[in-house]
C-alpha cells in the first residue's frame, strides 16, 4: 500500500497536489494553509495487531510506522534510525506503563528522554530524518516553530550542531517554567536561534504561520516544521498509543486513553491508532483553564477567548492548530467547505459543526476541565494514594480522567507527559517538596543563556531571519522541491 499525503483543505484555491511522505516530512504545513495527513489510513487486523504483543519497543515502532514512510527510507536505514533515536532514552521500554494501585488507572511515561517530556519520543526520531534526507538531498532547511514550552527543548535537542538545519523556537516571554526556558536558550549550537515573543503562544504560532503562508520567504529558506502540524511528529507519536494497548491486552482487550492537551497533537495520534485498527474504548481530552476543545466537545462550537497563564503552561492555548485535522474527518473530509469555515473562525472566532456530526464525535471523544486549585489538588492526591509525583499536566488528566471513565472494566490509560521536575513551583506548592532534575541537568540554573527578543510582528520576525541566514552563510537558491 502506497499512501498519498493530502491538504485539509484539499480542493480548496491553491491547495497542492497529493504528496509523498518525504515531501510531507520536509514541508509541514501546506501551501494552502491546510495540514497533511493520510489520503487513506493503513489498516492492521487483528492478527497483526496480536503479533506485536512482547515485541520490544523500537520493533512496535518500525511495524506501526512503515506503511506511513513508503520508500522513503530502505528497511535497514529506517530500522537504524529508529534504533539511535530511542537508544538516548533513559529506560529500553522507552515509555513504561505503570499502574497505579488497582484502581484500573495507568500512567505511560513519556517523559524518560533527553528533554523530560514528550516531544522527544516523535523528536529524536523526525530530527534524524529529516536530516538523513537532508544530507542525502544537499540542501538545507530552516525550522521556524512555535512552543508552549516542551516542543522547543525536545526540537533544538533533536537538530543542535545539525549541518543540515538551521531552528528558529518562538516561545511567549515569561509563560514557560524556568526549566523549560533554559532547556531552550542554554542550548548555545550555532545553528540554534531562540526567540522570546512579547505575547502568547498563540501569537508565536500565528508568527510561524505567517512566515509558511509567505510563499517567497518560505521558499528562500526552505521552511520546514517540527512541531505536530508536521505528519512525521504524528506519525511517530501514533506508535505509544499501540504500545500500551498491548501491554493491556490487545487487540482481544479495549483500552480507554486521557490526553493531557492543549494543540490537540497527541490525542490525535490517538485518533489515527483507532482509525487503524486499535481497539480503543474511547478518549478524554483534558483541559486546564484554557478550554476550547472541552468547550467545543460540549458544545459543538469552537469559540475563542483570551488565553490565561496557568500551572500547567504548556496547554495555555486557546487555537488548537492540529484540532483541523479531526474537523476534516467532521466536515466529511470536504477540504474546501473546511478551508471556508477556517478563515471564518479567524475572522469570527467561531467555527461549529452540525448536530449529526457532534453526535458522532461524542460518541468517541469526552473532555473535561481542571483549574489551578483543582491541579494542585491532583497532584497531592495521587502523592498520598500512590506515592507518585505528577507534573501539572499530568495532574489534569488524572483528575479528567477519574471524572469521565466510561466502565470501569476498561483500563484507562493517562498520558504522563513530562518530568515533574520541569514544573517544580506547581509540585512544591502541592507537596511541600521540591522535586530534583535529574543528574544530567543538575547545572541548568547555572548555564549560560542566548536568546533574543521581539515584538509580536511577523515583518520584524522575518527580516530577523533573514538577517539571521545572511550571516550564517552565503545566499544560495534552495534546491528542494517547492511542494
Amino acid at each position: 500500500m502506497t499512501i498519498d499525503y493530502i491538504s485539509s483543505r484539499h480542493g480548496s484555491q491553491g491547495t497542492p497536489a497529493p504528496l509523498g511522505f518525504e515531501d510531507v516530512m520536509l514541508a509541514g504545513l501546506a501551501r494552502d494553509g491546510g495540514l497533511y495527513l493520510p489520503s487513506e489510513w493503513p489498516k492492521f487486523s487483528a492478527a497483526e495487531i496480536a503479533a506485536m504483543r512482547g515485541r520490544p519497543y523500537t520493533e512496535v515502532a518500525y511495524r506501526v510506522m512503515r506503511p506511513f514512510v513508503g520508500d522513503a527510507f530502505d528497511e535497514a536505514t529506517f530500522r537504524r534510525l529508529i534504533g539511535e533515536a530511542y537508544a538516548v532514552f533513559e529506560t529500553p521500554e522507552v515509555a513504561p506503563l505503570r499502574p497505579l494501585g488497582d484502581s484500573g488507572l495507568h500512567l505511560l511515561e513519556l517523559f524518560h528522554g533527553p528533554t523530560l517530556a514528550f516531544k522527544d519520543v516523535a523528536l529524536q526520531l523526525l530530527g534524524r530524518m529529516m536530516d538523513h534526507t537532508l544530507q542525502a538531498k544537499g540542501q538545507h532547511a530552516v525550522i521556524v516553530g512555535a512552543t508552549s514550552g516542551d516542543t522547543g527543548s525536545a526540537a533544538i535537542e533533536a537538530v543542535r550542531d545539525r549541518r543540515t538545519i538551521d531552528i528558529f523556537m518562538l516561545y511567549p516571554h515569561g509563560r514557560v517554567s524556568e526549566v523549560q526556558r533554559r532547556q531552550m536558550t542554554t542550548v548555545l549550537a550555532p545553528n540554534v536561534h531562540n526567540i522570546a515573543v512579547q505575547g502568547t503562544f498563540d501569537d508565536c504560532q500565528d508568527l510561524a504561520k505567517a512566515c509558511f503562508n509567505d510563499l517567497a520567504f518560505r521558499d528562500r529558506h526552505a521552511l520546514t516544521a517540527v512541531n505536530s502540524i508536521n505528519f512525521a511528529r504524528i506519525m511517530a507519536q501514533i506508535v505509544y498509543y499501540f504500545w500500551a494497548a498491548l501491554k493491556l491486552g490487545a487487540p482481544e482487550k479495549p483500552v480507554a486513553f486521557t490526553v493531557p492537551t492543549g494543540n490537540f497533537g497527541n490525542v490525535y495520534a490517538g485518533y489515527a491508532a483507532r482509525q487503524m485498527g486499535l481497539p480503543i474504548h474511547h478518549f478524554v481530552v483534558a483541559a486546564n483553564s484554557n478550554d476550547i476543545l472541552t468547550r467545543f466537545f460540549e458544545s459543538g462550537a469552537m469559540t475563542t477567548a483570551g488565553v490565561v497563564p496557568t500551572l500547567s503552561p504548556s496547554m495555555d492555548i486557546q487555537i488548537s492548530s492540529n484540532f483541523e485535522r479531526l474537523l476534516f474527518d467532521l466536515f466529511d473530509r470536504n477540504g474546501q467547505a473546511l478551508a471556508e469555515a477556517m478563515t471564518s473562525f479567524r475572522a469570527t472566532g467561531r467555527l461549529e459543526v452540525g448536530g449529526n456530526a457532534l453526535g458522532n464525535v461524542r460518541q468517541t471523544f469526552d473532555a473535561g476541565r481542571l483549574d489551578d486549585a483543582g491541579t494542585v489538588a491532583a497532584i497531592a492526591d495521587c502523592r498520598k494514594r500512590f506515592g507518585i509525583t505528577l507534573d501539572p499536566h499530568t495532574a489534569v488528566g488524572y483528575a479528567v480522567a477519574q471524572q469521565n471513565r466510561r466502565d470501569q472494566a476498561v483500563p484507562m490509560v493517562v498520558l504522563s507527559t513530562a518530568h515533574p521536575a520541569k514544573f517544580p513551583d506547581a509540585v512544591e506548592r502541592a507537596t511541600a517538596e521540591r522535586p530534583a532534575l535529574p543528574p544530567r541537568l543538575a547545572d541548568l540554573l547555572e548555564r549560560t543563556e542566548r536568546v533574543e527578543g521581539t515584538n509580536n510582528d511577523a515583518k520584524a520576525l522575518k527580516i530577523m531571519i533573514d538577517e539571521r541566514m545572511a550571516a550564517a552563510r552565503p545566499p544560495a537558491p534552495s534546491t528542494r522541491n517547492r511542494q
